[in-house]
């Protein structure tokens, strides 16, 4: 195994960014390859509390290549405070970070977009960010996105805003009443933040290329999760790109068959930001006593997250559309007080269970879960270092899960720290 893959297989939010730099040890380049800003990858080192948004986690290995791919959307300002933030802590992004030149750009009228269009939905709201990516994106299919590489071709990128912020000045005008927006001011910041970052800027295709071609260990990282795709999420309350595998091939420019291991990454229990079904949600005063044990709020909006039991029928999907190798277990620590453990097994609506994710948006909420309870653990785990150490009711929650996804747990993570991870098996 050269290179690999990791993906959440629920609804994003499932640690992905500690896993990321626990396994960053073992590669030589890091991809973020979809999303944006949007995304919010945290990592504790020694008390020290790192919020990623574009920049890969794997950054804080001094001696690893860092690379933002084609497929990300990418806000200059939010990537400036970032490498701001790892300036303060005495970490150089310098010769490490590249950006992809064909990575799209996003802009301000993408952001007010975003937020007026949700404000106006009502209960209807998908619960985005606000942060402009799915505007972005539309641009991007819609053959009227502005990339990097357009930054560094002054009159080419004058001429282009003119016309685009014409177009979206009358949206935002006739649409949503808004005053219209000045291309000349988004010329000019946007002229700024192209000095900044080119350094940083380059033909990241080739790049990725001629590190797998010459057996460089290349680590995929996504953001979001399976549940949260374009195309295999709970449409339409989804993000605006391909979180899963496959979107990394186009995301990156790197052909599939150099993707030769797929990790998954998984909460020992479920959570979901924003609207959306969400058949396992727990009632309410038992989500609030999991979201403050597993301080569930957003590292990019800071939005309590819904929280739920385990859903193995959503996760049997993700290991399916991922072809997931082995899976790591997060937040095991955030059940030790659960006398009584619940794992979803299937979605009962009238006389039909369902066994695999239904696609119909109209027929999840009305699904009713089928649990499968388990006794609890009652024992703090967030201080055990070792498998054999596990309360026994622990490993065998572990094993169940493994049982019912017909999935290999390779790591138990019992804590927000670097250190509090668990290895349970090979990979």
């Amino acid at each position: 195994m050269s290179n690999a893959c990791l993906v959440g297989l629920q609804w994003g939010d499932e640690g992905k960014g500690k896993i990321i730099d626990i396994l960053a040890d073992a590669y030589d380049i890091i991809v973020r390859y979809q999303g944006g800003s949007n995304a919010g990858h945290t990592v504790i080192i020694d008390g020290s509390k790192f919020v990623f948004h574009l920049v890969p986690s794997g950054i804080l290995h001094p001696d690893k290549l860092c690379v933002i791919g084609n497929g990300v959307v990418l806000d200059p300002a939010q990537l400036l405070e970032e490498l701001a933030e790892l300036k303060k802590h005495n970490i150089s992004a310098k010769n490490r970070l590249f950006i992809s030149d064909r990575a799209h750009l996003v802009f301000p009228y993408h952001k007010l977009l975003d937020r007026m269009s949700e404000s106006e939905k009502g209960d209807n709201k998908i619960g985005t960010t606000g942060r402009g990516i799915g505007p972005c994106y539309a641009d991007k299919m819609a053959r009227a996105g502005i990339r990097v590489t357009e930054l560094y071709h002054p009159e080419h990128l004058k001429n282009r805003l003119k016309e685009v912020v014409r177009e979206k000045n009358k949206i935002l005008h006739n649409l949503h009443g808004a005053e219209p927006l000045s291309w000349e001011k988004i010329y000019d910041e946007y002229m700024g933040y192209a000095d900044r970052i080119a350094p940083y800027v380059c033909d990241t295709v080739e790049l990725i290329n001629n590190a797998a071609k010459t057996s460089k260990r290349i680590l995929f990282e996504g953001a979001q999760g399976t549940m949260l795709d374009v195309d295999f999420g709970t449409y339409p309350y989804i993000t605006s790109s391909n979180p899963s595998v496959c979107g990394v091939s186009s995301g990156t420019g790197i052909s599939p068959k150099y993707i030769h291991y797929v990790y998954g990454v998984m909460k020992a229990y479920t959570t979901r930001v924003g609207s959306g079904p969400f058949p396992t949600e727990m009632d309410r005063e038992l989500g609030e006593a999991v979201r403050e044990r597993g301080a569930e709020f957003g590292a990019t909006t800071g939005r309590p997250r819904r929280c739920g039991w385990f859903d193995a029928v959503a996760v049997r999907h993700a290991v399916t559309i991922n072809g997931a190798d082995s899976a790591i277990l997060t937040k095991l620590d955030v059940l030790d007080q659960e006398e009584t453990i619940n794992v979803c097994v299937g979605y009962k609506n009238g006389r039909r269970t369902y066994k695999t994710f239904p696609p119909d948006i109209a027929l999840l909420p009305e699904c009713e879960p089928v649990y499968e309870q388990l006794p609890g653990w009652l024992v703090d785990t967030s201080g055990i270092t070792g498998k054999d150490k596990l309360p026994t009711r622990a490993r065998e929650y572990i094993r169940f899960l493994e049982k019912i996804l017909d999935l290999k747990i390779i790591m138990v993570s019992v804590g927000p720290e670097r250190k509090q991870v668990i290895r349970i098996a090979d990979d």
